[in-house]
């Protein structure tokens, strides 16, 4: 027998088109004044941080952040009402985005200065994707996400190197340099080597001395070849998993170039997994 819904059931599932849904013309009118919304409030934040914008327009300024959150609260709360799961959306990574960017404004009750953190509705501008429909670049930005999660071993290790390459010539440059130079410790020093490692170059602390302008030019020069190399692992990751992901297509192992079935998921020939993602 079939079930007949309630008004609020009907209610309901209407406010779930309408949020969650893009392919109607109302969901993606939602969803388009969403993201003007949004943008506003950024834009809003921006100005209020300019002394002499926000003192001539303050009132403005405020009445319209209020007017804006007040909007993200029952947009948040209306997610939540319509919402089969409701823990899953509010436990979610935009769940919490909705909620911290609303929490601000109501903050600054008891932390005057906490209205400026409402910059932090920028990211509800990820959901860009998802509201125009951008499969090829959701695509993409899956395959990123695997590349870094599979270079993410090489990169920690890469990462540890460095930081014990720039503690070693710290303690060098503490005593090449000494005090007299700005090289008050060794964890200035080190702060000095990986500001110079980096290729930031701040100005605060220089070498002097023959000896330590030798040492950082050598620094500096390495610098360049540190800054390549965890791009460089990421790359092949990502050049790694397309290959991966045109031999599969093309029912070929990427090992051992064996023809496939459409089924695989591990090669016959020589046990390689098939990523069929």
């Amino acid at each position: 027998m079939k079930q007949i819904k309630s008004k609020n059931d009907i209610f309901r599932q209407k406010i779930y088109i309408i949020i969650y849904g893009s392919n109607t013309f109302a969901g993606r009118l939602f969803d388009l004044i969403l993201l003007g919304v949004i943008l506003l409030s950024v834009l809003l934040v921006m100005l209020e941080s300019v002394e002499k914008l926000d003192s001539k327009y303050h009132d403005f300024i405020l009445i319209s952040e209020w007017i804006i959150t007040i909007f993200f609260t029952i947009e948040y709360f209306l997610r939540i009402f319509c919402n089969r799961k409701p823990l899953s959306y509010i436990f979610s990574f935009y769940g919490i985005v909705d909620l911290i960017s609303i929490m601000p404004m109501y903050l600054s009750f008891i932390f005057p200065g906490s209205r400026m953190l409402s910059v932090i509705r920028a990211l509800r501008l990820l959901r860009l994707f998802g509201i125009l429909n951008l499969v090829h670049f959701t695509g993409q930005e899956s395959q990123l996400k695997l590349a870094i999660k599979a270079s993410r071993t090489k990169i920690i290790v890469f990462v540890y190197f460095v930081l014990i390459v720039s503690i070693l010539l710290g303690a060098v440059m503490y005593v090449v340099e000494g005090k007299e130079s700005g090289f008050t410790s060794i964890p200035t020093s080190i702060y000095w080597c990986i500001v110079t490692l980096t290729t930031v170059g701040y100005g605060d602390i220089a070498p002097i001395t023959t000896l330590g302008q030798i040492i950082a030019s050598f620094i500096m020069i390495m610098g360049y070849g540190i800054i390549a190399v965890p791009t460089g692992i990421v790359t092949a990751e990502f050049t790694g998993l397309k290959n991966k992901k045109k031999a599969n297509e093309a029912g070929k192992c990427l090992s051992c170039t064996t023809i496939l079935t459409e089924e695989a998921k591990f090669c016959h020939h020589c046990g390689e997994k098939i990523n069929n993602d």
